[in-house]
Formats: C-alpha cells, sequence, structure tokens
C-alpha cells in the first residue's frame, strides 16, 4: 500500500510551519510550537488518532499565539487533504463520544469536501498557561477549511476546561482515526456522486 503522508510547508509575515503528517502511524508526536499547553494538545490527538506528526513552527509569539495556532490548523489540513489525495476506500465518517473525568464530548467528522465547523463547547477559563482558550475554535475552523471535512465539536458534560479541551483533541483524532480508515467493502469512492 502506498504511504498515505504529506509534507507542507507554508512562510507568511506572522508564522513559518513545517509540518509532515502519516495518516498510517503509531500516534508519534515531535512538536516545536512554542505553545506548550497546544502541542500538549496535538499530542494527544496524535497518539490517539495514530497519526505521527512532525511540526516545526515560529511565529509572532510576543503578539499571541493567535497567528501561529491558526496558521497550523490550516497546515495539519493542507496535509490530510494532500495525504487522503482522492480518497479512495476510505470510510469517510467517524464519530466519538470521549470521556475525560467530568468533562463529555462528542466529535464527529464527514471527510466530504464540504467545510463546516459546528462548534459548541463552552469554556469557563479563558486561559491555559500561555494559551488563550478561544483558539480552540480557530485551530478547529481552520482544520476544516483546508481538510475540507465536515466537523461537530459539542460539549455534553463538564466543567473543567483543560478536560473539556483535552476530551475534544482526543476526539478529533479519535474520529478522523476511523474516518481515514481503509475498509475493504468500499470499492473506490464513499459517495453516490463519485467524488468527495
Amino acid at each position: 500500500m502506498k504511504k498515505r503522508e504529506a509534507v507542507i510547508n507554508r512562510k507568511t509575515g506572522e508564522t513559518e510551519i513545517e509540518l509532515k503528517l502519516e495518516l498510517d502511524g503509531q500516534g508519534r508526536a515531535n512538536l516545536e510550537t512554542g505553545v506548550p499547553f497546544f502541542e500538549h494538545m496535538l499530542t494527544l490527538f496524535s497518539r490517539h488518532g495514530f497519526f505521527d506528526l512532525e511540526i516545526n513552527a515560529e511565529g509572532d509569539l510576543p503578539v499571541d499565539a493567535h497567528h501561529l495556532v491558526e496558521d497550523v490548523g490550516l497546515v495539519l489540513g493542507d496535509a490530510f487533504d494532500e495525504a487522503l489525495g482522492d480518497k479512495a476506500g476510505i470510510r469517510r465518517y467517524g464519530s466519538v463520544i470521549l470521556p475525560m473525568d467530568e468533562a463529555l464530548v462528542l466529535v464527529a467528522v464527514d471527510l466530504s469536501g464540504r467545510p463546516y465547523l459546528g462548534f459548541e463547547l463552552p469554556l469557563g477559563v479563558s486561559r491555559l498557561g500561555n494559551f488563550e482558550t478561544e483558539l480552540v475554535e480557530e485551530f478547529l475552523r481552520a482544520f476544516v477549511n483546508r481538510a475540507k471535512c465536515t466537523l461537530h465539536v459539542r460539549l455534553l458534560t463538564g466543567t473543567n476546561t483543560h478536560h473539556i479541551v483535552e476530551a475534544a483533541f482526543k476526539g478529533l483524532g479519535r474520529a478522523l482515526d476511523e474516518a481515514v480508515g481503509l475498509d475493504p467493502r468500499v470499492e473506490g469512492i464513499p459517495s453516490t456522486k463519485g467524488v468527495l
């Protein structure tokens, strides 16, 4: 089987990012972003999705982490889109309801070719370390726009912001692992249109 991987580079006046993704990996992450909480979440995403992920990112962090986090979302979305190719043989859909202590988060994805983010994840704390929690939505929106997928993330119950965000990132890894998985029963593109 051909390796499903991508290497993406992006350089702007605000950020410089090198990213390597292997979809059929072992969940290894090697990350340098300058935003420790974000790296922690992406490590969990990789581990629970069995994606091998390398990111070397620099940005205008003295301003804040907004540009870097958003641009990593864009590049990660580009990498998924490229690694999936024409999407032949994939399951396409993936979903999970993931618990993290008192938090329970639903994550559902459709690799439909149509970008949409349904985000209902109220976060009671504005910062976790040097990470502004509103950047979770910005990261996910950037990701879905470039990965061309529909993604719903919804808090079912929970109060601890760290637990809620962690459940969302782990859930995203699990749901995407299911969606990108190859199913021998799927012939060609998993759509009656014949294209995704």
